[in-house]
């Protein structure tokens, strides 16, 4: 899943993102102007895909792809060569325009571990909608983190939405409960559930994770709900495990990368 911002916003991601394009993208790109031998073009191409936290796994999948594409079609035109590598990494990135559905109840679910941006995100996921027009409620289910709800209704406050909320030590399940019930009340066109971040290798916290959302499911099974993973994009391939954990516990519809302008290598948005 993806989010498609205006052009004014495009142009901060794209002043954000601009350590990555020149570590990442420039020197993959200058590979291809550099004479040197087959063998050297792909042992460098490799090399940089993996210190971009691309992965071993998939950079020897793009490589070998690529080199498919070389014996297929005999082209050794440069420019050509880049655009079709450049065409390749793009299509491994799915391209998916989210859409509110209209006259029903959308939930959109946030999860990660400590520290990854979860409560921010949502945040600026409530301005986003709030600004189109949306009616906009966020459920502070994060009942246990020192100041998670002052923080989160702080967001609710910049953002003009209204955050649904239990004081502190309290059962996220009742916090849900009542948010569903005032989203479903007030025709709310998106509820953001905002969860206590836990580490993914903690089985009774992910078993919470799975009872929140079997509460999403029976208490509003018409609703059009996702499941969104937020990540740091500067935790590398661990970001790719904590992805693969998650998912086995809970079917993961899309995820959130934060704090990429913080990072040159960005490759695991490709891994």
């Amino acid at each position: 899943m993806a989010f498609l911002f205006k052009k004014k916003a495009s142009r901060e991601i794209e002043r954000g993102l601009y350590r990555t394009k020149e570590n990442f993208g420039q020197t993959i790109l200058s590979l291809f102007s550099k004479k040197q031998s087959e063998y050297d073009f792909f042992d460098e191409i490799e090399e940089t895909l993996i210190m971009a936290d691309v992965g071993v796994e998939t950079s020897l999948a793009i490589i070998n792809q690529f080199k498919t594409y070389l014996n297929d079609n005999k082209i050794h035109d440069p420019e050509k060569l880049k655009n079709y590598f450049k065409q390749s990494l793009l299509d491994m990135i799915p391209h998916v325009h989210y859409e509110l559905k209209e006259n029903q109840l959308n939930i959109l679910f946030i999860l990660g571990v400590n520290g990854v941006g979860k409560t921010t995100s949502i945040g600026k996921l409530a301005h986003l909608m709030k600004a189109e027009g949306k009616s906009v409620m966020i459920a502070a289910c994060d009942t246990f983190r020192a100041a998670a709800v002052n923080q989160i209704i702080a967001w609710g406050e910049r953002a003009d939405v209204p955050v649904v909320k239990l004081e502190m030590g309290s059962d996220p399940g009742a916090v849900l409960h009542n948010a569903l019930d005032s989203a479903i009340a007030n025709k709310v066109d998106l509820l953001l559930v905002d969860t206590a971040g836990r580490l993914h290798n903690k089985e009774n916290l992910m078993a919470e994770i799975e009872k929140l959302h079997r509460i999403i499911l029976k208490k509003a099974s018409d609703s059009h709900h996702e499941t969104l993973l937020v990540l740091d994009a500067g935790t590398g391939q661990n970001a790719f495990v904590q992805a693969q954990t998650f998912h086995k516990s809970i079917k993961i519809d899309g995820t959130i990368l934060t704090k990429l302008d913080s990072t040159s290598k960005g490759g695991i948005v490709i891994a």
